[in-house]
């Protein structure tokens, strides 16, 4: 028994398992076993900058000409674009524009916000034409830029005003000024003509804008020059009646065909003045844009929301201003009297002046064809494209479909199945693409301890250009950028305020330092 227990013992046995290799080291002297292997790290950058490790072992099909916007979804990668930079550089599009589509929280603003500040830098004047909220002043005064309000009691704007164009006019003088003259002549007789539109809600008729290019026409000459007139001038010009007014009414002589012809101008007027457009447009300009303001903001957020003609007012006067600025400057480069500089157009919350008024419609339309010509490019924001089907008239709805059409770059926030796959029809989007999309308009979680949960779509976007696969990024903003684009400040307590309640009472109104800040 003895014998066989010896050979069984002098067998040979097998390793221990703690002996063997492991995914996580080996173990004993010389060895070590760790819980978590750290993931190598990961390293981007470009040829110049990591020469000496080229050629890389990977690469990306993710666009670097622009603004960076983030990263890729997928991939990692850096993803770099804006219809300018795409259009000049790149040319991966036929036409400088964007049009974006999300619903609300999702973060649309913000990155418009990103390519506003990012084009900037490369020399381009951004331009929001018509800030509702305002999303984008605070960005702009950062910028070193030109912020102007418009609305009751805070600024008004002179329709009769040439601006920017009437000094490059003269500033150039010869043949090319005088033909810049006879634009602005065009643009203040449609600026006006669309005023009284908005308080009539139909078209002038078409003997009414002869009268009224005859009246401004007399009103331009007779003016000192230096001087602007004002709307309260045409009236009037039109209560006159000087020859060359009366030459296009074929009155004959006769004062009632006269007063026949230009009553119901002269009423409209009236009506913008003392009507509910206010005193907004009956004063001198307050300030005029800068021709060389690095960006400007046309703040019309003190109007409120159910002023619908009052937006719309506003809103056609500050493009008219704007698109007129930068006529100008692209007449002063042709002259060759400055560098040439281009411009980036933003019209947000696109819904609330398409509704506002017809005349907003026509001339968005006007701009998205153009827009190659004039040498800026353009980013309109908006819900969905249900948004135009409650434009009051079917061409306006045909009109404002066309912006989605014609644009060079659609992105996509998260929106609803039902609105991706009508979508699709337009830009042509793949089974897989708009199920993402759809999956990023899920509400967020219920937050249990009471932080406010982020819905999984914000700072999510689909990029389409023509039939090109889409691109999808995810953007991750910087402190400056979360500071300077809140648009939430209305529910964000003012803690400074709060303290002072807390150590002087509900009534701090005659607390010294409230009184320097009056005074300042």
């Amino acid at each position: 028994m003895s014998k066989k227990k010896s050979a069984a013992n002098t067998k040979k046995q097998p390793p221990p398992r703690e002996a063997l290799g492991h995914s996580r080291g080996l173990p004993g002297p010389g060895g070590g076993q760790v819980a978590n292997l750290d993931p190598p790290s990961m390293w981007r950058a470009t040829t110049v900058q990591a020469c000496g490790l080229w050629p890389f072992a990977a690469g990306s099909g993710a666009p670097m000409s622009g603004v960076p916007l983030g990263r890729h979804l997928y991939t990692g990668a850096t993803v770099c674009g804006d219809p300018l930079s795409w259009f000049t550089r790149a040319h991966y599009i036929s036409n400088p524009s964007l049009f974006m589509l999300g619903m609300p929280g999702l973060g649309k603003s913000t990155l418009v916000n990103r390519m506003l500040i990012g084009l900037s830098a490369t020399g381009v004047v951004p331009m929001v034409l018509g800030d509702l909220k305002p999303d984008y002043a605070d960005t702009v005064r950062a910028l070193g830029g030109q912020v102007l309000s418009i609305g009751r009691g805070v600024g008004g704007i002179n329709v009769l005003d040439p601006g920017a164009m009437g000094a490059a006019a003269e500033r150039i003088g010869g043949e090319a000024g005088r033909m810049l003259v006879a634009e602005t002549h065009g643009r203040v007789l449609n600026m006006v003509a669309a005023l009284v539109t908005i308080v009539r809600d139909r078209a002038m008729d078409d003997h009414e804008q002869s009268v009224l290019s005859a009246a401004l026409h007399h009103l331009r000459e007779r003016t000192p020059k230096g001087k602007q007139p004002l709307l309260p001038d045409l009236l009037k010009v039109l209560a006159e009646g000087p020859d060359r007014v009366r030459a296009v009414t074929l009155d004959r002589g006769d004062e009632h065909r006269y007063r026949d012809a230009v009553d119901p101008l002269h009423r409209s007027l009236l009506g913008v003045l003392d009507g509910p457009l206010g005193d907004t447009f009956s004063s001198e300009t307050v300030t005029r844009i800068d021709l060389n303001a690095p960006a400007v903001c046309v703040d019309i957020s003190r109007i409120g929301e159910a002023d619908t003609q009052l937006t719309a007012a506003a809103m056609l006067a500050a493009w008219s201003d704007g698109l007129g600025t930068v006529a100008a400057s692209h007449a002063l480069a042709d002259a060759g009297l400055q560098p040439r500089r281009w411009f980036f157009t933003v019209l947000d919350e696109l819904w609330r002046p398409l509704r506002a008024a017809s005349g907003i419609v026509d001339r968005i339309d006007a701009l998205t064809r153009l827009n190659r010509t004039l040498g800026l490019g353009d980013a309109k924001i908006t819900h969905t494209l249900k948004d135009a089907e409650a434009l009051g008239s079917s061409s306006d709805r045909v009109k404002a479909r066309g912006f989605v059409e014609r644009a060079g770059m659609v992105v996509c926030a998260g929106l609803p199945r039902a609105e991706m796959e009508e979508l699709g029809q337009v830009v042509g989007l793949s089974r897989r693409e708009v199920e993402l999309v759809s999956s990023w308009s899920s509400p967020p979680g219920w937050a249990g301890t009471g932080d406010r949960e982020e819905p999984p779509g914000r700072g999510r976007f689909l990029i389409k250009v023509g039939g090109r696969p889409g691109i999808p990024i995810q953007v991750s903003i910087t402190d400056t950028e979360r500071h300077l684009h809140d648009t939430n400040k209305r529910w964000q307590q003012n803690e400074e305020a709060v303290e002072m309640v807390k150590q002087y009472g509900p009534d701090f109104s005659k607390h010294p330092q409230t009184n320097e800040r009056r005074a300042g």
